[in-house]
């Protein structure tokens, strides 16, 4: 392999998604496809039916990459669609490049792109910036041996994501064999509207024109975390000072209390693994009597009513949900032993889970940073 490299913008040309206004979203016409539709984040999927220019359309086999608050490569495979704004659409019309290839090297290369993001609100990279990002260039011939060689590691890899999703699959399977489905209680538990053994509090975000409020060392932890079994510092999008939760109307939520994202992930659900400040779209649930509820009960239970809190969710421009409606979820009264009982079950499944993703971090992510790394050195 030589020892070349290329700038993104030699490549291709990156054609911007379409700022699609709220009432272009419809439910008929072609999918409006936005970054949380391609990290598979996204349960509200809008549609647009008219006239469109051209180069917003995208089918099957299009590279796309997200530049603006998630960065990702992505390789579209759900037919005919629309791309919003805040994502590229790959145009390979310049230098000799294998798109399987291209799509490795812009992975390896999303570390660096991180670092030229701009905004205090939404992050994002500036497309200047982003075409000059340096890939290794080897020979084509040697670009499709890399791919095929990571094609390979991938499928070890998507086999290792089945069974997380299995094991994920065995958790909720023995939860309903313990509780049932909370919604008709087929186990007969007397039931308890959450409001009833939870405290809700919602918090806020320090302004961001004050700079004293900011670089501290409080986790800030906005729904974007929200998803883990465990909330950590690690999660946070960024770290407040103590003045900063004195001058809004953010909360300090201590460790070990549940979480529930009212508005963006709505029903997204953590348990805080160490005290954070929470902003105003997530609803902490405080002062439950742990004698008589498991928290990673709970978090099941609630878990189990995604749906339903998709059917809440309302809102012109960002969808959420009230905590009145939260506050009504009802909660089998279970007996704690055996909540306690599922609370093992889980952990000794996670022990499992950990396992495959240790592999997949380590082991699998290692070789692909190899393979691309030999790239430039050779």
């Amino acid at each position: 392999m030589s020892k070349s490299y290329i700038k993104l913008g030699e490549l291709a040309s990156y054609i911007n998604g379409y700022a699609f206004k709220p009432k272009d979203r419809g439910s008929e016409g072609l999918p409006i496809i936005r970054i949380q539709d391609l990290t598979g984040s996204s349960n509200d999927k809008g549609f647009y039916k008219g006239t469109y220019p051209s180069k917003i359309e995208i089918n099957n086999g299009d590279v796309l990459i997200s530049w603006s608050a998630s960065l990702g490569v992505y390789v579209w495979n759900n037919g005919k669609a629309l791309l919003n704004q805040h994502i590229f659409k790959v145009v390979f019309d310049k230098g000799e490049i294998d798109k399987d290839y291209f799509v490795y090297a812009v992975q390896f290369s999303l570390h660096r792109m991180r670092q030229l993001t701009h905004g205090a609100t939404m992050k994002h990279v500036v497309k200047k910036d982003f075409e000059n990002v340096l890939i290794p260039y080897p020979s084509l011939k040697d670009q499709r041996k890399v791919a095929h060689v990571l094609d390979k590691l991938k499928e070890s890899i998507n086999k290792k994501m089945d069974e997380l999703k299995k094991l994920d699959e065995l958790i909720k399977a023995r939860f309903v064999e313990m509780f049932g489905d909370p919604f008709n209680n087929q186990k007969k538990f007397n039931m308890v509207k959450l409001g009833d053994i939870a405290e809700l509090i919602s918090g806020g975000t320090p302004s961001r024109k004050n700079m004293r409020f900011y670089n501290g060392n409080i986790p800030f932890i906005t729904t974007v975390a929200l998803g883990h079994t465990y909330i950590e510092s690690k999660h946070a999008q960024d770290f407040i000072t103590i003045e900063g939760v004195k001058n809004s109307s953010t909360k300090i939520i201590r460790k070990n209390t549940l979480l529930v994202g009212s508005r963006v992930g709505v029903g997204k659900t953590s348990i805080t693994d160490t005290d954070v400040a929470i902003n105003q779209d997530i609803v902490a649930l405080n002062n439950i009597d742990l004698q008589s509820y498991d928290l990673f009960y709970l978090k099941a239970v609630l878990d189990k009513y995604q749906y339903y809190f998709d059917l809440q969710k309302r809102g012109a421009t960002i969808k959420g949900i009230t905590a009145k409606i939260i506050k009504q979820v009802q909660i089998p009264v279970a007996p704690i032993e055996l909540q306690e009982d599922y609370h093992y079950f889980v952990q000794q499944v996670d022990k499992s889970k950990f396992e495959n993703i240790v592999y997949l971090n380590k082991t699998l992510s290692s070789k692909i940073l190899s393979q691309l790394g030999d790239a430039i050195r050779d």
